[in-house]
């Protein structure tokens, strides 16, 4: 029975979009770190993907609580944003910060085969500065604007149920 409910919180279509949105303002940051490094090798390509993983589980950490906050504890959505962005920045912040710290020696020059792996820490660290603070302030303006989206679409294609009935069947 709990199998079932792994998914819950994203049962809608829409919220994935904004998880979605997350990802991409990483890039930014990584493509700047790696044209100011001077490298854009095949290793700097698996660092990105690398990224867009940590941004998304970012992501996902501000979307669920913000959704749990509404739907659990009966909260607005601005507040549910607002409880959702001071309750996971913390988590957010310290995941980026040991990922860079975990990739700073790399991106310095430190250790074995660095000229194979250092591309790619670059490209983490990048997409992680840039990422980390644009998902805390751009997420949730994304979340607000599909959700209201999410309402709207309800109203006009919600269940046949919901619309008043004349009485007269259709020919």
């Amino acid at each position: 029975m709990h199998l079932l409910r792994i998914g819950a919180p994203f049962s809608g279509f829409f919220q994935p979009i904004t998880i979605l949105s997350a990802p991409p303002l990483s890039i930014g940051g990584a493509f700047l770190a790696l044209f100011l490094s001077g490298t854009l090798v095949l290793t700097a390509m698996i660092g990105l993907v690398m990224l867009m993983g940590i941004v998304a589980k970012n992501s996902i950490l501000l979307v669920e609580y913000a959704i749990l906050g509404i739907k659990r504890r009966g909260l607005s959505r601005e507040e549910a944003l607002l409880e959702a962005c001071r309750m996971r920045a913390r988590p957010i912040i310290m995941t980026s910060a040991a990922m860079i710290a975990g990739m700073a020696p790399l991106a310095l020059g430190i250790g074995a085969d660095v000229s194979f792996r250092q591309p790619m820490a670059i490209a983490v660290i990048g997409g992680l500065l840039t990422s980390t603070l644009l998902s805390l302030l751009v997420v949730p303006v994304i979340f607000e604007l599909v959700d209201g989206l999410e309402k709207r679409a309800r109203r006009l294609f919600g269940p046949a149920s919901h619309q008043p009935r004349s009485g007269h069947a259709a020919l």
